[in-house]
């Protein structure tokens, strides 16, 4: 409960944790322009540094999470991060496109320990009350993460080269995962069960035969299709005409980061006075100016539309990943898996086709991918909006006397 020692604590490890994965996950986002002018790339094949390891992750989620019903969330968390951080070192030393991709896909799948049981932990240690409360400060945890890997490896690369920067993100990220092996609670409610393949397949099938939790898993890539196409072309867009901006200023471009942040702490307050379909709306009516904003070539207007995108996916993103922990009442960590499989298989698209987008026309292209993943985000919350007011009426109907 919060107030609770093991609470806060819980709270700061799980802090660290998301702090480790998206400086490890992300490490190369920010890179990209310099990976690309130093290997003669274009921005869909730099892209793929980041790519590969989105997806890396989404094909690991659900094994992992079999091995943590297995082997205890916390042992699993912590083996993810000191193995995603060992590959972290090795990266800088990577002689081409290939090799570095290669790294980065496995550096993705032995990341993929960490969010699903994260999410099936919190699920498990903390009071429903406060559920959404502390899923908020696990995705801020991954802004502050996502932002200060990024500004670290964008600055020591602006001044030594993008090997440097990779080196930095190596660095913050095995000080993240010793902080959380040092404050995470052991975990009080997990129940061991054995890894059974055929359990597994039923317990996925159920959850992909409810149509709440489909409907937040297609949130979910759909919100993560827009962090990918913005964010892996943001960099290049700033450095090229009519900005012109010097590769340090532009890598500082991930302090909106701070925004998401609150928005993503605040998700449970948002949730709690508009209801989830409120929130949900409330975030792609966000992202959507956002993207609109950013089409002019004023940088004040295209630095807001940036923070309005940032604010808007992650009170999304913490919107729909803390329902999916209320909705599943078995199979969990299953469940977050299947959710963050959508999430990140969305980066992954996202990302590529934003790249793509850009190569051929510029800056709007990109823009175009956000819109339509948009434009698809409330299509399902209408369609969901729909059936909730259809089945109060029924029961109102049901309710009357004969």
């Amino acid at each position: 409960m919060p107030g609770q020692r093991d609470f806060r604590r819980s709270n700061l490890a799980l802090f660290a944790a998301g702090i480790a994965t998206f400086v490890l996950l992300y490490s190369t986002q920010g890179l990209l322009p310099l990976l690309a002018a130093d290997l003669s790339l274009t921005p869909g094949q730099a892209s793929w540094t980041a790519s590969a390891a989105t997806l890396g992750l989404a094909l690991g989620l659900l094994p992992a999470s079999a091995l943590s019903d297995r082997f205890g969330r916390t042992a699993v968390m912590t083996g993810s991060m000191v193995a995603a951080s060992l590959i972290a070192v090795a990266l800088p030393f990577a002689p081409g496109l290939t090799t570095l991709v290669a790294l980065r896909a496995v550096q993705g799948a032995a990341l993929a320990g960490l969010p699903a049981t994260a999410m099936a932990y919190l699920a498990e240690e903390v009071h429903p009350s406060a559920l959404a409360s502390a899923m908020g400060l696990y995705v801020a945890g991954n802004s502050i993460g996502g932002m200060g890997g990024r500004l670290v490896a964008g600055w020591s690369a602006a001044v030594w080269g993008w090997r440097w920067g990779l080196v930095a993100s190596a660095l913050l990220a095995l000080a993240a995962t010793v902080a959380f092996r040092l404050l995470i609670p052991p975990a009080r409610h997990f129940r061991r069960t054995p890894v059974d393949a055929r359990a597994l397949r039923r317990t996925v099938g159920s959850h992909l035969r409810n149509p709440l939790l489909l409907r937040l898993y297609g949130l979910g890539l759909l919100f993560m299709a827009v962090f990918g196409a913005v964010y892996n072309t943001v960099g290049f867009r700033l450095i090229a005409a009519p900005f012109h901006l010097p590769q340090s200023v532009a890598a500082s471009i991930f302090v909106v980061y701070l925004v998401g942040t609150a928005s993503s702490a605040g998700a449970g307050r948002l949730v709690a006075r508009l209801g989830r379909r409120g929130a949900l709306y409330t975030a792609i009516g966000c992202t959507t100016a956002g993207l609109l904003l950013s089409l002019t070539d004023s940088l004040p207007g295209a630095l807001l539309g940036l923070v309005l995108i940032t604010a808007g996916f992650f009170a999304g993103h913490a919107t729909a990943s803390s329902a999916v922990g209320r909705t599943a009442t078995h199979g969990r960590a299953q469940a977050s898996a299947l959710y963050l499989i959508a999430y990140y298989l969305g980066n992954s698209l996202g990302g590529t086709l934003g790249a793509d987008a850009y190569h051929a026309v510029g800056w709007p292209g990109s823009a175009a991918v956000g819109l339509t993943a948009m434009a698809l985000a409330a299509g399902v919350t209408l369609y969901a909006t729909r059936r909730a007011i259809a089945a109060r009426r029924s029961a109102a109907v049901g309710t009357l006397p004969v």
